[in-house]
C-alpha cells in the first residue's frame, strides 16, 4: 500500500517534473495535504474502534441498570472526540499548505 502511494506521489504527467522536484506551485503542498488525509483517516478509524467498544459496554451496562443512560452516552461521546481532534489537525495542516 505504501509503495503504491509513493509511486502515485512521484508520478508526473508527460513533460512535467515530479511533485517532489517542483518545490512550489500546485504540487508544493502535497505533504501537508497527505498529512491532513492521514490525520482524518487515522483518527476516524480510531474513533470508530473506540465507539464500538464503548458502545457495546454501554449497552451491556444499560441492560442491567437503565439509569446509567446519561453517563454511558457521555463516554461514547468522548470516544467520538478523537475524530474531531483529527479534523482540527487536518484543518490546521491545510491552513499551512
Amino acid at each position: 500500500m505504501l509503495t503504491i502511494i509513493l509511486w502515485l506521489l512521484s508520478a508526473a504527467p508527460a513533460g512535467a517534473e515530479p511533485l517532489a522536484a517542483s518545490g512550489g506551485g500546485s504540487g508544493g503542498n502535497w505533504a501537508a495535504l497527505l498529512g491532513a488525509a492521514i490525520a482524518v483517516g487515522a483518527s476516524s478509524l480510531a474513533a470508530a474502534i473506540a465507539v464500538a467498544y464503548t458502545g457495546a459496554a454501554a449497552l451491556a451496562a444499560l441492560s442491567e441498570r437503565p439509569e446509567l443512560f446519561g453517563r454511558a452516552m457521555v463516554i461514547v461521546g468522548l470516544a467520538e472526540g478523537i475524530a474531531i481532534y483529527g479534523l482540527v489537525v487536518a484543518v490546521l495542516l491545510i491552513g499551512k499548505a
